[in-house]
């Protein structure tokens, strides 16, 4: 009777030991799910190998590739929260965006533009709470729905014509402060827009993103909260040809 019992409990906990032994990949559930993000890990590699100027040490960059994948995943194994304020809802997406950024130009590095990358903004392969997303979602079915025209100021594409990278992590205490520094800055910027009495010529941010910049009024009305002297409203708007080089420390 014993050697019947042990038999059966045998056969019972086959079963078990099989998934044990099993080396299936687990789909993450909810409850597996982190809450928080900490981007200090980013800080410190934006401290590192970016100027004061926005432009980067890739190389350099890519001997910490381990660090930011890192990073990366450590953003994507998180759920944003509902309850996040909003500050820190764009903190997380405007990270997750610019180090995503980055390691798509280390995994195609060397190169002299990320349009030498196949539809760069289109590929989903962004880990996000679960599933995988593309650059252009983050930024126009996310970030641009939050209704903060500053977040083209602090998207980089890894080009010169971007808005610069700042050289640290974009945090939820200092959000707003980050973000009104990063539109001065841009706006103000001789290289990317050309702003004088008889002249305007703007970055092609503003043309095509302008339903976004003029949310509470008109284009010129929102570069004259940032700028150091004021336009007419009635002045005429040219475009100035964006330079989509590689933005790398030479």
């Amino acid at each position: 009777m014993l050697r019947i019992s042990s038999f059966l409990i045998f056969l019972l906990l086959q079963p078990i030991l099989f998934l044990l032994d099993s080396e299936e990949i687990v789909p993450i559930s909810n409850d597996q799910i982190c809450t928080n993000a900490d981007h200090k890990s980013w800080d410190r590699l934006l401290n590192s190998f970016v100027d004061e100027n926005g432009n980067v040490n890739y190389i350099g960059f890519k001997k910490e590739s381990g660090t930011l994948n890192l990073y990366l995943n450590q953003l994507g194994s998180v759920t944003v929260n509902e309850n996040w304020s909003r500050e820190k809802k764009l903190t997380y997406y405007i990270n997750l965006y610019n180090a995503a950024t980055v390691k798509l130009i280390l995994d195609n590095y060397p190169l002299t533009s990320i349009t030498d990358i196949k539809k760069p903004w289109d590929k989903k392969w962004i880990k996000h709470g679960g599933v995988f997303i593309s650059l252009g979602e983050i930024e126009h079915k996310i970030l641009r729905k939050m209704n903060e025209p500053r977040i083209h100021f602090a998207l980089n594409c890894a080009s010169f014509s971007c808005p610069k990278l700042l050289n640290e992590a974009y945090t939820e205490n200092k959000l707003n402060q980050q973000l009104d520094m990063a539109a001065k800055e841009f706006i103000n910027d001789p290289s990317r827009n050309i702003i004088s009495e008889n002249k305007v010529k703007l970055s092609k941010i503003f043309k095509w993103y302008k339903k976004d910049f003029e949310n509470n009024g008109s284009l010129i009305s929102y570069l004259n909260q940032y700028l150091k002297s004021s336009i007419s409203p009635d002045t005429n708007i040219e475009y100035i040809k964006y330079n989509w080089s590689l933005n790398e420390i030479e």
